[in-house]
């Protein structure tokens, strides 16, 4: 791509950095975060998308199992979680969670997302269980499973290590980690807005060991609640000296806050213009981390297609309206799309849809835009 004429001095020496494949320093990012020239920001993260992945934006079959809502934290940004006997609170049986598998057979799917509250009493063992039932009916089906908020609680109700854990998930069928609970790392607002759950060390640790067992792993980022960019930043420096060290990770997905049903719910959400500058200074930032991902059902439809032109090369997947984590936060209030609907929506964009398993190989191929 040609660098775009009456760039500023600044601007044109962040586009031979990129161009170049030097990483970014934390001053570059902040940079790029406080400029007010969008059609750069898309420009220069388009440079950077396009040459890991050309035209292509991937999408995938896939549909989520929320087991409960019952959770032992009271996250300020959560619109998800209930306290046991709370009005809104479920915990499914597996049988439920059998029925929802039973619903998948021969329906092509890839994947299955599985997380939800983190339970006072449940264990490895309860949670293995689950995997191998879902299994047993879906036996190719992919299983993303369990943030590390979760998995530090489990571990520690079966009184094992982060390693032991995990190594028994493995064993029942666990397939890789999604990257929730992350949120925002630095402690200045991890203790405002998520105080007692597992920090940025336990976080990491986990997926530390997850990608040393051989257990690929996604990685994500709540923004727009409290934080400023800095915290940002520091994110995401931490997720990149981790994929420096292991190379774990698959993808990174930011996450928008949304505002319905939680304690943050003065403040308001940030612009479609400040989603579109996060996800293109999140690609140029990580470098190192091959994907980036739109979470349609949280961002909807028309930011998710406008996001291809800032650095995004993933929009999830059909998800056949499993999931009221972000719905009932105020996102997507039925978050389905069939396969059809997707690529219409990514060939819309100038981009060639490609249907992919979990960890981004073609399921099948896609025709080329002439």
């Amino acid at each position: 791509m040609l660098k775009p004429p009456q760039l500023s001095t600044t601007e044109a020496y962040l586009w031979d950095k990129v161009q170049s494949g030097e990483p970014l320093s934390d001053e570059d990012a902040l940079s790029l975060y406080n400029s007010q020239n969008l059609a750069f920001l898309g420009a220069l993260a388009t440079l950077l998308r396009e040459k890991l992945h050309g035209k292509v934006a991937y999408y995938n079959r896939n549909f989520h199992i929320e087991p409960t809502n019952i959770c032992i934290y009271e996250c300020a940004f959560c619109s998800f979680a209930r306290k046991p006997g709370e009005p809104g609170g479920w915990e499914y049986s597996p049988e439920e969670i059998e029925a929802i598998a039973e619903r998948y057979v021969g329906t092509g799917v890839t994947e299955v997302h599985i997380v939800g509250g983190v339970h006072p009493k449940r264990g490895i063992e309860y949670y293995a269980d689950i995997i191998r039932r879902i299994k047993r009916i879906l036996p190719h089906v992919h299983v993303k499973a369990f943030t590390a908020v979760e998995l530090k609680v489990m571990c520690a109700r079966s009184r094992m290590s982060y390693e032991e854990g995990l190594i028994a998930l493995r064993e029942a069928g666990l397939d890789s980690l999604p990257g929730g609970g992350a949120e925002i790392f630095h402690p200045d607002i991890r203790n405002q807005i998520c105080a007692t759950k597992a920090d940025a060390s336990e976080w990491l640790e986990i997926h530390r060991t997850a990608h040393r067992l051989g257990i690929p792993s996604n990685a994500t980022m709540l923004y727009g609640h409290i934080e400023k960019y800095e915290h940002r930043i520091h994110h995401m420096r931490l997720l990149r000296e981790l994929q420096s060290e292991t190379g774990g990770f698959n993808c990174f997905i930011p996450l928008k806050y949304r505002r319905e049903n939680n304690a943050l719910s003065h403040l308001g959400e940030v612009s479609i213009i400040e989603d579109l500058k996060n996800y293109a200074v999140s690609r140029l930032y990580l470098h190192n981390i091959p994907h980036l991902k739109a979470y349609w059902p949280m961002i909807g439809r028309v930011t998710a297609q406008l996001s291809l032109s800032f650095g995004v090369d993933d929009l999830d997947g059909t998800i056949d309206d499993t999931t009221k984590i972000y719905s009932m936060a105020g996102g997507e209030e039925h978050p389905a799309m069939t396969t059809e609907e997707l690529e219409h929506l990514i060939y819309s964009a100038g981009y060639v849809p490609l249907e992919r398993d979990s960890l981004y190989r073609p399921v099948r191929p896609s025709p080329v835009i002439a």
